[in-house]
Formats: C-alpha cells, structure tokens, sequence
C-alpha cells in the first residue's frame, strides 16, 4: 500500500500520457468497458483517464469515494455526466484543442484534393488508364474562400489558406467584425458567402439551429466552380441536396469527412467522381491521439495539487454550496435562451441573483451562464473555464450582480444584456416548490411562467383577437404539439408576448407562416442543446 494518489487508467493510453503522469502517483489499470472492473477499480482513485470506451455517469460517480477528476483523452464528452460529476465536486477534464491542427490540416487536404481530381486520378491509374485531360483541376492561388463558423478550427484554416494567396471571407454571426478583421477576415451574409466562393470550408458546431445550414436554397446563390468542404459536423450541409447540385453540375466537387449517420459507408455521395471522402479523420492523427493523452495527464497533475486546471469542462473541483447547485443547469439554460431571443452576442451581460442563495458564493452562476451563452454557437465544446475567454474574445463584458432582496420570488436569476445596436434583452429563471422545478419567469420585460423544455418559441405582435388561434393553427397544420403556451402584455391592444414550449422543433416555414399571419415585431424558435 502507498499514501501516494491513486491515478485509474480505464483505457490505454500513450507511454507519453504515462510519463507526463510523472513518478508522484499510484498507477493502476482497469477496464473501462467492463462495468464490473470499472466499478471496483474506482473507489479508491483519486483520478481516472478514459478514452471514448469508458462510461463515467452517476453510478460510476457515487462508487467513488475519493475521486477528485475524470480526465478524457480527447475532445468529445458523451461518455462522462459532466452534470453529476459538478454536482459531485469531481472535476472533468478534456483535451479541447488537441485535434484542431489534425482538423483544420484534413480540411485543407480535402479542399486540394478535390480542386486536384486526386482521387479519382488516383483511381484510374490505379486501373491502368493514364487520364491526364480528363483530370485537369484548379489552383487556389487568388481565389475567395468562404469559412463557415470562425472558431478556433475556422481560424486555423482561414490563417493556413490566406497563405495560400486566398482571399479570406466568413460567416459568423456569433463574431464581431473588429474580431474577424484582425485575422485578415472580412465577414459576410451566408447568401453573400455562398454567391462569391470559390472554395467554401464549414467549421460549425452541429444544433438545431445549424442543421441543414446548407441546403438546396443556399446551394442555387452558388457558383457552378464551387468546391465544398465540410470536416466539421455532418447534417450542416444537406446531402441530398449537396448530391443533387454535384451530380447536376451545379458546384463543381465537394470533400467530405463528416455524415449526418455515422458510421456511414454506403452514400449515393460516394459514387460521384467529383467527391472525395473521408471516414471522419479529422482527429485521427498520431500527434492529436498523443496532444490529447499528454494534456490530460498534465490536467491530472495540477487537479490533484489544487491548482488552476486550463481544460477544466466544470466548476474546477472545490464545494459548491448545496442550495447553489440546482441553480446550475438553470442558469445554462437561461443563456441558451438569452442568446436565442437575442439572436447575436451581447456587448454587455450583467447576470443579476437574486435571493436567499446570494448568502453563498454564486460566481459559479456566472460561469454557467457564459457557459449557456456561447452554446452550440461555437465550434469548440464550452466550458466553464474558457467560456469567460469566449466572451472576451468577441468583445462581451460580463458583470455578476447580486442582491438578497427578490420580490417576485425567493431566488431569481436574471440575464440581462445590451446588444451591438443598442437594444436590450432579457430573461429570468426561478426553481419553484420542494422539488426545485425549473421556469422561465420572464423575456424581454414579460412576466410569464414557462417550463424551460428542449423546444421553444417566442412571438411579440400587437395585441388582437385571433392571434393565439392563429399561431396554434399553424403550428397545427406543422405537425407540432404545443406543450405549455404562455400570453403577456404590456397594455390592453399594445405589444403581447407568445412564449411556447413545443414537443418538436418548429419549421422554417412554420415560423415564416405566423410571422406574416400575426405581424410579428419579433419571432424566435430556441432550441436548447446540451451543453
């Protein structure tokens, strides 16, 4: 026996991963995928490191009795309950920028790789045909490249191809223009991006909202000499329509290394002489698999020696106070719907408490708001460490306002921003009764009372008789059950709020029905994704 940590490795990992562990721990092995062993294994580890085969949720969490970090070697979370582990006190950790270079280096080869007929010249050699006219491709050199989504993988591929003599434009409407420009970016319009690419390269978070981004409509403002590249997230281009506009000739070729199903191998995409593919590599990279090893190891270090952990995903370990904790997935939700109502970033964000829980330390509810806020509209996974540098980096200030007094209910959260323009936009949140239900208080001055679901849909218009028919009509005709429907208004016959939450994600076509059916002042569909 050793009084020395215990450090659980679930999966294998590098010999590199191992030796930036160093020499101050324990070292055991198990087998993440072996529910039994796992269980066993991690009641007395002080950390554990897993890959992708490794389940770490609520079970795992409660058998721990020492546990301080689950660290995971990459970048995905979908194997760890960041939820319980934070109300657990137990740190998560991963490698967020482990892959970006293997990212953004993949996308470019699949840009050259189509501009170039590589692989279906590779091909015909391959079965003796030496088809050198029939292969004659296109430079890069001068041609305008459109980035969609300006993270940090977005970034790295708008700096590599302005090497390469491109001219750079993006679109972003989550990034201020002062921010692109100091990349050499000029930002646009998805319909401007679409109609002056050359080349275009997607780098978006996959959400409701980013689904389906590019589709037949946005394929028809493109030019016939396009080459599409997407090694983000599949489902952002529509493959049916991308299939139809290549087999058309209506763009000129495409790479892929993402699909909307995964694993995909069979694709009316892949017989098309004008596509390359790849199977999802973009990560798949000796540097990216050791980056991702080494760098939880050293966030293993500096977790079990009480320091700043960088990667930190959660509240970096400590205790949070009890009635502090169910506020959590609240105020995350609020910032979801903060930055749907608002429909871009705030300049200003003042997160207002309020209530008994001001008595403890609440800067946690900062965090997660900032965490809610930049949600699904960056490429990279958000944490509650890099979600202040989120902020910063689009030019948001953030303040934490709290007062003991709340008069409307006995806590109240409050996100209340100003946008580039000058307008303002709100949203409240309160947990009601013994069982601490989540609801949505108020939007934009709005006193209403909506429980936060998946699916939701706000409406203003001037107040008149017909208009919740109307917008229950319609939604109707769309196939959406309405779930809960509140109706506020300033004054008789002046502006009314519709917040609705839905069983389903509303269409387009829906919203642009009862924009015009109800003269809408204002209509958003917010639908909140896991954070």
């Amino acid at each position: 026996m050793t009084d020395r940590p215990v450090v659980l490795l679930a999966e294998e990992l590098s010999p590199a991963t191992v030796d930036a562990l160093g020499g101050d721990f324990e070292i055991r092995t198990c087998d993440g995928a072996d529910r039994s062993s796992l269980l066993a294994a991690i009641v007395d580890a002080d950390a554990i490191l897993v890959r992708s085969a490794t389940t770490i949720d609520a079970e795992a969490l409660a058998a721990a009795t020492r546990l301080k970090v689950v660290a995971r070697a990459g970048v995905g979370l979908d194997n760890v309950d960041v939820r319980a582990a934070t109300q657990s006190g137990v740190m998560v950790v991963n490698a967020p920028t482990s892959n970006i270079v293997s990212a953004a280096e993949l996308a470019i080869a699949l840009m050259l790789a189509a501009a170039r007929h590589v692989s279906p010249a590779h091909a015909a050699l391959r079965h003796g045909e030496w088809a050198r006219s029939r292969y004659s491709g296109i430079e890069l050199f001068e041609k305008t490249v459109g980035i969609v989504g300006l993270g940090r993988i977005g970034v790295l591929v708008a700096q590599r191809l302005s090497a390469f003599g491109m001219d750079v434009i993006a679109y972003d409407p989550y990034v201020q223009a002062g921010r692109a420009a100091q990349i050499g970016v000029r930002l646009v319009d998805l319909d401007t991006l679409m109609a002056e690419s050359d080349f275009l390269s997607v780098h978006l978070p996959r959400t409701p909202e980013t689904v389906g981004l590019i589709g037949a409509e946005q394929l028809a403002h493109a030019k016939p000499s396009l080459v599409l590249v997407n090694a983000a997230r599949g489902g952002i281009v529509d493959e049916d329509a991308l299939h139809a506009a290549l087999k058309d000739g209506r763009i000129a070729a495409a790479g892929l290394d993402v699909y909307a199903e995964e694993p995909c191998t069979d694709s009316p995409l892949f017989g098309l002489d004008n596509v390359v593919a790849t199977p999802h590599l973009g990560a798949s990279t000796e540097e990216a698999q050791e980056k991702a090893g080494v760098a939880v190891a050293r966030s293993v270090r500096l977790a079990l020696a009480g320091e700043l952990v960088p990667d930190a995903v959660n509240v970096q370990g400590g205790v949070i106070a009890e009635e502090v904790r169910p506020g959590i997935g609240l105020t995350e939700r609020l910032g979801q719907i903060f930055t749907g109502v608002a429909g871009e970033v705030a300049q200003q964000l003042d997160v207002e408490v309020r209530g008994e829980i001001t008595v403890h330390d609440v800067k946690v509810l900062e965090l997660a708001a900032l965490k809610g806020v930049f949600t699904g509209i960056v490429e990279e996974k958000v944490s509650y460490v890099n979600a202040p540098l989120l902020a910063a980096e689009r030019g948001t200030e953030v303040r934490l306002v709290t007062a003991v007094e709340s008069p409307d209910h006995r806590n109240m959260i409050t996100l209340r921003g100003t946008l580039p323009d000058g307008s303002q936009v709100s949203v409240s949140g309160t947990l009601l009764g013994i069982h601490r239900r989540e609801r949505l208080v108020e939007v934009n001055g709005y006193d209403i009372e909506v429980e936060p679901t998946r699916h939701l849909a706000f409406f203003t218009y001037a107040d008149r008789p017909g208009m919740v028919g109307t917008v229950g009509q319609v939604l109707g005709d769309a196939g959406v059950n309405i779930a809960g429907m509140q109706v506020a208004r300033e004054a008789k016959g002046g502006q009314a709020l519709v917040a609705l939450s839905v069983d389903s994600a509303i269409p387009g076509e829906a919203l642009d029905r009862i924009a015009v059916a109800i003269d809408a002042t204002m209509i958003r569909a917010v639908d909140l994704v896991d954070g």
